[in-house]
């Protein structure tokens, strides 16, 4: 049976789609992944821009507007801010639950081990 796309989010999709509840540009979506996985996920670029790519096409976030934010970053490239969708909120829900009932399942198990 072939996966569907986007069910389950690996860890770097997680963090990037947490750290979109606010709009953030490439270099501020690296960092705050970063920070709220106490440095465990790092991600890279193109991997980044792969995945917003993705995420984009799946509209699980769209571009945000960013009044105040510098228009060019590093190099002169033009920054582009993105933001969680509703439909993004929803998957990223859905894969909290998910992990956290598989945290429950295992609980018992992990805390009578020695």
């Amino acid at each position: 049976m072939p996966r569907e796309t986007l069910q389950t989010l690996t860890e770097p999709m997680y963090y990037v789609l947490l750290s979109l509840t606010e709009p953030r540009c490439g270099i501020e979506i690296m960092d705050r992944s970063r920070e709220l996985s106490g440095g465990r996920v790092v991600i890279g670029p193109g991997t980044l821009y792969t995945m917003l790519a993705k995420f984009e096409e799946n509209r699980l976030i769209a571009h945000a507007e960013v009044p105040d934010a510098p228009e060019r970053g590093i190099g002169g490239a033009k920054r582009k801010h993105y933001l969680i969708t509703g439909a993004g909120i929803a998957t990223l829900r859905q894969e909290y639950d998910r992990l956290a009932r598989m945290a429950a399942d295992g609980r018992e198990i992990m805390e009578g081990l020695t």
